[in-house]
C-alpha cells in the first residue's frame, strides 16, 4: 500500500484517471468517472487505499481529492461538456469539511464557465458513519445547484432500500463484480431484481458498474441497466476517448442480446400454449365433481412436468388440497384446504387478467416457498371462479430451457 507522506511529497505526480460509462439507449460515451492515480516510477498506482484510509488526516485525503478535482474540472472545460463527470467523494470527509472544498472549487469553475449540470456526485452510502438526515440536507443542498446525485456500490455492504429512497439518487450504480461468484448467483441476482423495481418506482437511472465479460452486460441490458461501465468496455485510462469509440461494437452485441431475448420469450410463449392445450383436454376428459379427484386425475397427465396443484377461487382462497407427486404417485394433503394466497405479489392482478381474458398465464422464475427451488407457476381458468395452478418442476423447465 502507498504511503500517505510519499504521495504528499509527491503531489506534482498525481493525475486524473476516466473510465467511460456507455449509453444503452445510443451506445455512446455518456460520461466519465474520475479516479486518482500516482506515478512513483513504477506506474501509475490506484490512490483509493489512500483514500479509504481513515488513518490519514482529512486534511491530507481533502487536498489530493480536490487536486483531482481541479485537473478534471479544467479538462472538463477543455470539451463541449456533452459528457457527465462522476466525481467520487467520501460521504464522511464531505460532512466533515467545514469549509466546503467540494462545493467551492465547483463554484470557481462555474465562473469559467463550467455547466454544474454536467457534474454528478457519487458517494457510497452505506460506508458513511453519520446522521443520515444530515447527510440528506447536505446533498439536497449541493442537488440546488443542479447536481445530480449517484450512489454506488449498491447491492454489496449494507445498503439499506429506506435510506436509498430518502436520499431519491438520481442514479443508482449497481455492482456487478460478485456475479463471478457461481454460488452467489441467484440471491444476488434477487437483491439486484429489487433494486431495479426500486430504481422504476423513483424514476433512478440503473448504471451497472464493474462489468469484466460479456454475460454481464447481457445482464446489465436484461435488467434495466441504461448505463454501463467496467473494463470489459473500457479500463481507466488518463485521456478521453471519441463518443462514439464502441457503437458499432455495441450494437452488435445489443442486437445479440435482442435475438436471445426474443428466443427466449418465443420459448415461453410456446409453452404457455402448450400448457393451455394441455389443461384444455384435461377439462374435457376428467369430470370435476369432485375437485381434489379431479386434482390427482390432472396431476397423473401433468406428471411429465409438475409437481404441484391446487384449486383456488377469485380471492385466493385454496378451494381444494395440494395433490403432490410424490415418487411414482400423487397424495392429496388436505392441509392446505382454505389457505389464502391473495398476499402474494401479482396474485391478484393475474386473476383478474385471466378472468378477463379467459386464458391460462405462465408465471416469472422463482423462488418455491417449500422446496427453495426456483420453479413456475401456470395458472388456468377453469370455472366460474375457479383457478388451477400448476407449479412446474425445475428439471422440466431446465430441459425446456425457460428458466431465464
Amino acid at each position: 500500500m502507498l504511503d500517505a507522506l510519499d504521495i504528499m511529497a509527491n503531489l506534482e505526480r498525481v493525475r486524473p484517471y476516466y473510465q467511460a460509462i456507455f449509453s444503452a439507449d445510443e451506445h455512446t460515451i455518456v460520461g466519465y468517472e474520475v479516479t486518482g492515480r500516482i506515478d512513483l516510477g513504477a506506474g501509475a498506482e490506484s490512490l483509493v487505499s489512500f483514500f479509504r484510509d481513515e488513518a490519514v488526516p482529512d486534511e491530507y485525503r481533502l487536498e489530493v481529492d480536490n487536486l483531482i478535482l481541479e485537473q478534471a474540472l479544467q479538462r472538463m472545460l477543455e470539451t463541449d461538456q456533452a459528457h457527465l463527470l462522476f466525481i467520487h467523494r467520501n460521504a464522511n470527509l464531505l460532512m466533515r469539511d467545514q469549509e466546503d472544498s467540494f462545493l467551492q472549487l465547483l463554484f470557481a469553475y462555474e465562473k469559467k464557465g463550467l455547466k454544474l449540470s454536467c457534474i454528478v456526485l457519487e458517494i457510497t452510502e452505506h460506508d458513511f458513519t453519520g446522521n443520515p438526515d444530515q447527510l440528506n440536507h447536505l446533498l439536497v443542498y449541493y442537488r440546488t445547484y443542479g447536481l445530480q446525485l449517484a450512489i454506488n456500490k449498491v447491492g454489496i455492504g449494507r445498503s439499506n432500500l429506506e435510506r436509498l429512497s430518502l436520499l431519491a439518487p438520481d442514479i443508482l450504480k449497481i455492482e456487478l463484480g460478485n456475479m463471478r461468484q457461481t454460488a452467489m448467483l441467484q440471491s444476488y441476482q434477487d437483491i439486484l431484481y429489487s433494486l431495479s423495481l426500486m430504481a422504476r418506482r423513483t424514476g433512478a437511472t440503473l448504471l451497472y458498474e464493474d462489468i469484466d465479460a460479456f454475460y454481464q452486460l447481457q445482464y446489465a441490458w436484461r435488467n434495466g441497466g441504461r448505463y454501463y461501465q467496467g473494463d470489459y468496455l473500457q479500463e481507466f485510462r488518463p485521456d478521453l476517448l471519441p463518443r462514439d469509440l464502441l457503437k458499432e461494437r455495441l450494437r452488435r452485441e445489443c442486437h445479440e442480446f435482442i435475438l436471445h431475448e426474443k428466443k427466449r420469450l418465443h420459448k415461453v410463449y410456446d409453452l404457455t400454449v402448450e400448457l393451455r392445450s394441455r389443461i384444455s383436454h384435461i377439462l374435457a376428459k376428467h369430470r370435476m365433481d369432485q375437485l381434489d379427484q379431479w386434482l390427482l386425475a390432472a396431476g397423473r397427465d401433468l406428471a411429465d412436468c409438475s409437481f404441484r396443484l391446487y384449486i383456488c377461487d377469485e380471492d385466493g382462497f385454496q378451494q381444494t388440497a395440494n395433490a403432490m407427486r410424490q415418487g411414482g404417485s400423487w397424495v392429496l394433503m388436505p392441509e392446505y384446504m382454505q389457505k389464502n394466497w391473495s398476499w402474494r405479489p401479482y396474485f391478484l392482478a393475474n386473476i383478474m387478467q385471466m378472468r378477463f381474458e379467459q386464458k391460462g398465464r405462465l408465471s416469472d422464475l422463482y423462488a418455491d416457498i417449500e422446496t427453495g427451488e426456483m420453479i413456475r407457476t401456470f395458472s388456468f381458468p377453469i370455472a366460474a371462479d375457479r383457478y388451477v395452478f400448476i407449479d412446474l418442476a425445475y428439471e422440466f423447465l431446465y430441459e425446456r430451457d425457460v428458466l431465464l
